[in-house]
């Protein structure tokens, strides 16, 4: 048995915040859940542990082989809090009391408004926001590019080298990397263009941020039209890309380019 503490406040009082091996990985409970599967789950779905969870609490994963694991991906970061934690099992448990679903463009309800309240009340600006609710970033995206080009009547999209969107097709199609994302998926959406990120660590020539911009934007005058362009649609950092930091200024030259060309800028920060 091997263990390893690591200094995280209990939020659940029966679980330990530490690494815990009872058995080899995967255990046989993972083992025997692995062949079932082979079964019954299309082999397009992958997953990156080799076991199986059964609970979980704070940065703690336990699997059904009764093995403790550090819990480093928060469910691909969006358990910032912690898994069960109490305020937020609570919350969950009290809404299902009350009703789970009635689809708000049918029959709306309060707590939906105050979500788009919230969230207006958090994000920077002091202008008008007003916010829709939907099921995962890629869904996000979709939405974005369809309400700017509404809204311009212009049908391109610009994105970032090294950028991920997503893996619909829309999204696919703004997405940088082929594999393992769009090999043997297309044709994809048309009217996405793409240029050059900030990135600081792989610049030949050391440049800043505004001329990381200027030379965005100029390609995009160039290739495209800045006339033709919907939306700009941007990753405030670079995750699958790298977690790549652009140099500072970037992102304000990219925001005032927008600005003054009547261009729409998404910040896509799932």
């Amino acid at each position: 048995m091997t263990s390893d503490s690591v200094p995280v406040d209990r939020v659940r009082p029966d679980l330990e915040q530490r690494r815990l091996l009872r058995t080899a990985i995967p255990g046989p409970r993972s083992l025997e859940i692995a062949a079932r599967r082979s079964d019954a789950v299309a082999a397009g779905v992958s997953s990156t542990l080799p076991v199986y969870v059964e609970q979980a609490g704070g940065g703690v994963l336990v699997d059904v082989d009764g093995n403790s694991f550090i819990d480093l991906a928060s469910g691909i970061a969006v358990t910032g809090v912690g898994n069960a934690a109490p305020a937020v099992t609570r919350a969950v448990a009290t809404q299902a009391a009350a009703f789970t679903h009635t689809c708000f463009m049918v029959a709306p309800y309060e707590s939906y408004v105050a979500v788009c309240e919230a969230l207006a009340r958090l994000t920077p600006g002091d202008h008008a926001k007003r916010s829709v609710l939907v099921n995962s970033g890629a869904e996000a995206v979709e939405n974005a590019v369809k309400i700017a080009r509404r809204a311009t009547g212009r049908d391109a999209v610009v994105v970032l080298d090294h950028a991920y969107h997503g893996r619909t097709n829309l999204t696919m199609a703004m997405t940088a990397k082929a594999m393992p994302y769009k090999t043997g998926f297309g044709p994809f959406a048309g009217e996405v263009y793409r240029v050059p990120a900030s990135y600081p660590l792989r610049e030949a020539t050391p440049i800043s941020g505004e001329q990381a911009a200027a030379r965005a934007t100029g390609l995009i005058e160039k290739q495209v039209g800045a006339d033709q362009v919907a939306a700009l649609v941007i990753e405030p950092i670079l995750g699958e890309g790298g977690f790549v930091v652009p140099a500072q200024g970037f992102r304000p030259a990219l925001s005032r380019w927008c600005t003054a060309n009547d261009v729409v800028l998404v910040a896509d920060e799932v």
